[in-house]
């Protein structure tokens, strides 16, 4: 199982224009645009570098810690 990097890329998906900067910036290929609408990042590729977030010019990315798959189970429940 690979060790997933502390930090992970948000995406604030209201506020998303979806020009896809984000993407060309990706050196994982971890951020795609959900059908034109906003960007989506794929957890499992996400290296949290916050070379997307620098490019985002709506500044609607922000890196944040990664929550543990304990963490993130409890804050649904």
């Amino acid at each position: 199982m690979k060790k997933l990097s502390p930090r992970l890329a948000f995406v604030n998906q209201s506020e998303c224009v979806a020009c896809g900067s984000c993407m060309d910036v990706c050196p994982r290929g971890a951020v795609s645009v959900w059908r034109g609408s906003f960007a989506v990042v794929d957890e499992g590729l996400c290296v949290g570098c916050g070379q997307c977030a620098k490019e985002c010019p709506a500044s609607v990315i922000e890196i944040r810690p990664r929550l543990s798959r304990t963490a993130a189970e409890e804050k649904i429940a």
